[in-house]
Formats: C-alpha cells, sequence, structure tokens
C-alpha cells in the first residue's frame, strides 16, 4: 500500500502525457481520506508517470531553497550549554593545546617508527622505501588486530562499508560482511572505556602515522607474499611508535629543530594573558617531561611562561592521573634535572611537579566541578573521567576540523547533500508500491543516492570519509566526542573570538519524531 505522503502526491492537475512528457504546470492537491479509493487506482494507471514527475518537481523546488550559510572555521561548536562566566579555572594539556604541530611532524614520527621496525625488530629493509601518505587515513578509525584490517565504525557499532583496508587494498563490501557476519561490530568486541580492546581505536593525531605504518607495512608483506599474523605486526608497530615517544627520541628531534615542528604566533600569549588579566586560575596538566615542554612553551609563549601559570605538572600519566589516587606528586628541579625527596603539601606557583593524581590536586588547590575548564585534544585520556567522574567543564581541539569544514562549504558539496536528502526522503516515502515499473524506479532513486553519498564521501578523503559522519550516522568518534567534550573547536586560540563571559548554546537539533529539513515539501 502507498504511503500517505505518495497518496497526496499522485492527484497532479490535469496531468496528460504528451510525447512522453507532462503537459500543464505540476501542482500537488491534498485529499482526505474519502479519495484513497480513487487516488490508488489513479496511481496503479499512471504510477511511473507520477514517479518521474515528483522526482523532476523536486528538482525544480530546489532551486527556491537558499543553500545553508558557510560555517565558521574558527567557530567554537557547543555539545552542551557552557557559561564561561562561571569558569574561575582553566586547565590545558600541552601537546596539539597548548601546541601546534606542523605536517612534518607525522613525516618524522612516521620515519622513525619504520627505522625502528627495520632496525631493531628486523623488519625488511625494502620498508624504508614506503614513505608516509598524509592523505591515507583519518583520525577515530579502527584496527581489528587479529583480522588486521582497518575500517570506520559508526555510532551504532556498524562498520562503513566501503573503508575496510587490508594494507593499502579496499575489501570488498561481500568479504567484510562474510567476516564478521553483517557489519555489526559486538559490543564486547570495541573499545573499552581508555579506547583498547580487539577493535583498537586509534584516537588522536599522534596515531596517524601509527595508522599509514600499520597500512603499508601489511600492504608490503602482501606484495611480497611474506607470511605473516596481523596481531603481531600491530604490536611490533605499536613497540615501535610507542619506543620513539617513551626513549625520548622524538622529542629530542622536536627540541633540536624547533622551529620546523613546532606554530608559532601570539595567539597562545594572548589568551592566556586575556585569561589570567580576568582573574582566572590557569593549569598545565601535561603527560609530557618537563624539559620538552619547556622548550617548547619558551618558543611559544616566551622565556617566562611559568608566571602565566598556577600549577604545572608533567608526566602525569593521564588517565590514570584523573583516576587512580595512589601516585603523590613530586617536585621537580629544572636545574639538576631530579625530583625532590619530600612529601608535597601544597601546589605553589612557579614550582613544576611531576606525577601526582586528580585527588590530590583537589585537594590542594580547592578546584572542582563545573567551575574548572579543560582542554586536551585526546578524547579518552584528556577529557572523559574529568568530564564522566569529576564534573569538569570540557574542551576538546579538533585541528583537522577546519578542513572539514572548508569542504563543507564548498558549493558542490552542499547541493550534493542536499539533494541527497532530498532523494532519500523521496524513496522513503514512495517505497511502498508493488507495480515492477515503480520499484525500478525507485531502484534508480537508490543508485543515484548511492552515487551522491560516494561523492560527499570522497570530498573529505577518498578513503575513509570525514571524521564525524558515516553516510547517514555519526562516526564512532563523533559519538564520543559529543559525549565528553562540553565544546570542540580547531585551536585553542579560537577562545579569542568569544569573551570571557561568553554562553555557548548547543545547537538545537531534529529528533526522528521531530520536523526535519525539507519536510514542507513532503507534507
Amino acid at each position: 500500500m502507498f504511503s500517505w505522503m505518495c497518496v497526496r502526491l499522485c492527484r497532479l492537475s490535469r496531468c496528460t502525457a504528451h510525447s512522453g512528457h507532462l503537459s500543464g504546470r505540476l501542482k500537488i492537491t491534498y485529499i482526505n481520506t474519502r479519495n484513497l479509493y480513487v487516488s490508488n487506482k489513479c496511481l496503479q494507471k499512471k504510477d511511473r508517470l507520477y514517479l518521474k514527475a515528483i522526482y523532476e518537481q523536486r528538482k525544480v523546488q530546489l532551486k527556491d531553497y537558499d543553500l545553508p550559510a558557510n560555517v565558521n572555521r574558527k567557530a567554537i561548536f557547543a555539545n552542551n550549554e557552557v557559561q564561561l562566566q562561571e569558569i574561575e579555572v582553566y586547565g590545558f594539556d600541552y601537546d596539539y593545546t597548548l601546541a601546534s604541530y606542523t605536517p612534518e611532524l607525522h613525516d618524522l614520527i612516521y620515519d622513525l617508527g619504520r627505522d625502528s621496525l627495520v632496525y631493531n625488530s628486523k623488519y625488511p629493509e625494502g620498508l624504508r622505501e614506503m614513505k608516509y601518505d598524509p592523505n591515507f587515513a583519518v583520525r577515530g578509525l579502527h584496527y581489528d588486530v587479529r583480522k588486521g584490517l582497518l575500517m570506520k565504525i559508526d555510532s551504532f557499532h556498524h562498520i562503513m562499508l566501503g573503508t575496510v583496508y587490508r594494507g593499502l587494498r579496499s575489501v570488498v563490501d561481500e568479504e567484510v560482511k562474510e567476516l564478521y557476519d553483517g557489519t555489526h561490530v559486538p559490543l564486547e568486541s570495541m573499545n573499552t572505556f581508555y579506547g583498547t580492546g580487539l577493535m583498537h581505536q586509534l584516537m588522536d593525531l599522534f596515531a596517524l602515522p601509527e595508522i599509514t605504518l600499520l597500512a603499508n607495512v601489511t600492504e608490503y608483506f602482501l606484495r611480497n607474499s611474506i607470511p605473516f599474523d596481523p596481531e603481531y605486526v600491530f604490536h611490533d608497530v605499536r613497540s615501535a611508535v610507542q619506543d620513539i615517544h617513551l626513549s625520548g627520541q622524538l622529542h629530542q628531534e622536536i627540541m633540536s629543530n624547533i622551529g620546523k615542528y613546532l606554530v608559532k604566533g601570539p595567539e597562545v600569549l594572548m589568551l592566556l594573558q586575556r585569561l589570567t588579566e580576568a582573574n582566572k586560575k590557569l593549569f598545565l596538566i601535561t603527560n609530557s617531561g618537563f624539559p620538552f615542554v619547556d622548550a617548547g612553551m619558551r618558543y611559544i609563549v616566551g622565556p617566562d611562561w611559568q608566571s602565566l601559570f598556577d600549577v604545572v605538572i608533567t608526566n602525569a600519566r593521564k588517565p590514570k592521573f584523573f583516576n587512580e589516587a595512589t601516585r603523590p606528586f613530586r617536585i621537580y628541579d629544572a636545574h639538576t634535572g631530579t625530583q625532590s625527596w619530600d612529601r608535597v603539601h601544597r601546589l605553589d606557583k612557579g614550582k613544576v611537579y611531576q606525577q601526582g593524581n586528580f585527588s590530590l590536586l583537589r585537594q590542594m588547590t580547592g578546584w572542582f566541578g563545573s567551575k574548572v575548564f579543560y582542554f586536551g585534544d585526546h578524547v579518552y585520556s584528556d577529557l572523559a573521567d574529568v568530564a564522566l567522574r569529576h564534573g569538569w567543564r570540557t574542551g576538546a581541539i579538533i585541528p583537522e576540523l577546519e578542513n572539514e569544514i572548508d569542504k563543507i562549504n564548498a558549493t558542490d558539496y552542499k547541493v550534493a547533500v542536499r539533494w541527497g536528502m532530498v532523494l532519500q526522503q523521496m524513496i522513503e516515502y514512495c517505497q511502498d508500491t508493488t507495480a515492477l515499473e515503480d520499484t525500478e524506479i525507485l531502484k534508480e532513486w537508490l543508485h543515484e543516492r548511492d552515487l551522491v553519498r560516494a561523492y560527499a564521501k570522497e570530498i573529505f578523503n577518498p578513503h575513509f570519509g570525514s571524521v564525524f559522519r558515516t553516510h547517514h550516522n555519526p562516526t564512532y568518534f563523533s559519538r564520543r566526542l559529543s559525549r565528553f567534550a562540553d565544546l570542540y573547536m580547531s585551536n585553542l586560540t579560537n577562545l579569542l573570538r568569544y569573551s570571557v563571559d561568553h554562553t555557548f548554546y548547543p545547537r538545537r537539533l531534529a529528533l526522528p519524531h521531530e520536523s526535519q529539513p525539507f519536510a514542507s515539501m513532503f507534507t
């Protein structure tokens, strides 16, 4: 039985065929249930004609609708209402929050990790020919440790078909469905709360070189018919990349050529000064060591950067800092590079602290709850615990947001997405026809919708699409972002666009049972 909407659409005024086209101006008239029999009889005779007419009419009608306005790439976006006038304390991570890195950093991480595999783990020398491709992967992908597959998963734990890769090779949809008995990934196979598990999610920007290295190693083994276990390769690559962090090799390389890897500008200093002038307390909590942070902050802010912060905590070991209460604070002596042996009873401005835990931080400062706003780039280790356990307000720094917004603002993208939405609504409302010819038209619409979806995906990334969306659902990454971050932005310094008393309001989004975009075209 045709849907109510399609019955209403069927009565086009004086529709007669002439040379295969409709004569006269198309006009939608409204009917009530008394006309149902007549309308169905009309549809049985001319469904195909009417469906084609509807299709053409929608294209004409869309011309009367303005395209959405452009989004400001430097804006701040709210998942939850935040009143800055209530914030008394601002906290920051260092990497990709206070410090912004150039694209050259990813090449460095990739090269160091690859060379570690070759020299330390005795991987084939030929891997040195596999270069880093900055356009291959996006943040938030999942890697199936046992199957050796890289993929994008949506907020309902479904694999987005067309985004599954073994090495650099796309895995066909039929194979994906066979491997996973469909597209759904069970909860027990997904991440634990902190992003670890058989389906390992690569959450921060440091993960992009690691993703690419995993794919390139797999591809090299496949091309050269070298037998391998994907799980071994995963752990070897993880260890190689982690070792260059833990050994200090990566930090030494950055500090030796800091201008190549760090972005310098006056905005970070301007922001910190604005907050201190507004009598806000500032603190820094980072997993990085003090010498590395000090070198970067001197380059970004200046030699007196510590005077802007009330508390500086390094080697914090987040997320353990936020969910364990066993490690005490220790004072770090920057001159000798050693830690104190005395127990710390208070946190003083001008001193550097290491380790510690959230409970002691709250006890010694009195900072708690929604009066504290913490910013970081890692959704799990920076934001999850402080949002869910401790009630801090949270801000996520997502540098790739600007590139995504640039793509969203493109006219071709806006036109494609809008037409895809209209196509899907037509398919939804007109899907209950039983005539064979009519179902063929619906198949054509479905095919066209799929082409529009593929086009929209490739605008962002030809392999994996947008960081934030699958075809019609948010990504798993986007879901976690909306859960753990009150605000998100491309750069911390976007805060300079707003006053210290600004209130951020979340956008009201239509629920499935509420009015949808372009609903007036069908009702």
